[in-house]
């Protein structure tokens, strides 16, 4: 043998049923009869198919959201606005201090003392 000739592969023989002809139905038809026979089989197989699958996905989609986690979730989100609602009138608070902290800064040099500001 030489290198790079690939040896034949052997068929398996078909084994032969008695009294069972593969092309005693098949073989009769015509093109067109045996094309609208597979298109008639996909299609049912298709309207048997598609509702077990859908039914499954729903059942699946189901497990997963448990109304005690939703209402959990529900709380959750419910807090999460209210501590922004707080957060924003914190920055507003401490606006106030701060504005209220300058102001009485201003007030409490007496009237006849000049502010000397570092240069």
């Amino acid at each position: 043998m030489i290198f790079g000739q690939v040896p034949p592969v052997p068929e398996a023989p078909i084994p032969q049923v008695p009294g069972f002809d593969p092309n005693l139905f098949w073989g009769t038809l015509s093109s067109d009869a045996k094309v609208f026979i597979v298109l008639a089989a996909l299609t049912a197989a298709f309207f048997v198919v598609y509702p077990l699958v859908r039914a499954i996905a729903r059942r699946l989609e189901g497990k997963t959201v448990d109304p005690k986690v939703k209402e959990q979730l529900e709380q959750l989100q419910s807090r999460v606005t209210e501590i922004d609602q707080l957060h924003s009138r914190m920055a507003e608070l401490e606006e106030r201090v701060d504005f209220s902290e300058r102001l009485l800064a201003q007030t409490n040099q007496p009237a006849g003392v000049e502010r000397k500001v570092p240069s």
